[in-house]
């Protein structure tokens, strides 16, 4: 049997499952590979594909350029990048993973207090040898916006609740009184936008949410407010941000999530004003690392043994 770990940019993947017990032929890829040809050609002959959450598109051209493929398995428990109807039509398998919900909630208010308190911009101030050049903001009694409240949404919303800050709360099906049970404010979209010092999205990604907050949304900002995006980076139309940011229609922004993953060395969000930005970190943590990886190993074997486990469907 042999085996492609995708997307293993930390190179360390093999240390946070036993691989070695699978009995297979393991590789380790720690370049991301966008060309399909490229990536038809590298996996030929692997029975087993891993992938690391949206990072590698499996498109119905791609399954059948991959005749060999019998299982793939994803990080996590949805990929929206993986066509599962054409993978069951190709006798492919598809299997996923849990994962640790407490991290990307934490990014999230790294990315907030970075921006709020200018974090970056001091610290590399210290390295230049300057002294408190720039006059940090407040979070208590300040207004977050939570945009999707699920399972991520609710953390931050605590969060936000422990802070002392104003928490409102809008999805296009949003449950009022559960909202309220969280701690946070049922709003319209409108007044969410318009009266939070802070939105911070945390919404599922389809073709209805692709583009979720665009122009009118970001014109309905306070010019003082932040908008953190850690979920997913089509969310948000990203040349309507960019004009934001540099009209100085907003305060700033923090991102984790990106329409193009690797981020391209030359997009205008590399230079984009009064940002944070990391590179899709969010899950990126040795807990994380352990429940996805551990339980893709279990997921091979099981799929080996007949007994498949995790298993999604169309």
């Amino acid at each position: 049997m042999r085996v492609a770990v995708l997307d293993d940019y930390q190179q360390a993947a093999h240390r946070f499952a036993d691989w070695q017990g699978l009995g297979a032929d393991v590789t380790f890829l720690p370049e991301h590979i966008a060309d399909t040809d490229t990536l038809a050609e590298t996996l030929r002959g692997h029975d087993v594909i891993v992938a690391m959450r949206e990072r590698t598109p499996f498109t119905a051209e791609r399954f059948e350029r991959l005749p060999d493929l019998r299982l793939l398995v994803t990080t996590g428990m949805a990929n929206a990048a993986i066509d599962l109807a054409a993978a069951h039509r190709h006798g492919v398998t598809v299997c996923g993973t849990d994962g640790a919900a407490h991290a990307t909630p934490e990014l999230t208010w790294g990315l907030i207090l970075s921006l709020v308190r200018h974090l970056p911009a001091e610290a590399a101030g210290m390295r230049e040898g300057r002294w408190q050049h720039t006059i940090g903001g407040d979070l208590g009694g300040r207004t977050l916006g939570v945009v999707g409240l699920g399972r991520l949404g609710a953390r931050v919303a605590a969060i936000g609740n422990a802070f002392g800050m104003r928490v409102l709360a809008w999805s296009s099906n949003l449950d009022s009184g559960h909202a309220r049970g969280l701690g946070a404010e049922p709003v319209s979209k409108h007044d969410l936008f318009s009266e939070a010092d802070i939105v911070t999205v945390h919404y599922k990604l389809s073709e209805r949410s692709t583009g979720l907050i665009g122009r009118r949304e970001l014109s309905w900002m306070k010019p003082t407010a932040y908008l953190v995006n850690t979920s997913r980076g089509p969310l948000v139309d990203t040349a309507a941000l960019v004009d934001a940011l540099r009209e100085e229609r907003i305060a700033g922004a923090g991102l984790d999530v990106y329409d193009v993953e690797p981020l391209p060395a030359g997009d205008p969000l590399r230079t984009a004003p009064r940002t944070v930005l990391t590179p899709h970190i969010g899950y990126v943590t040795e807990e994380t690392y352990r429940i996805f990886y551990r339980q893709a190993v279990e997921n091979i074997a099981a799929h080996r043994a007949g007994t498949p486990l995790r298993t999604l469907t169309p």
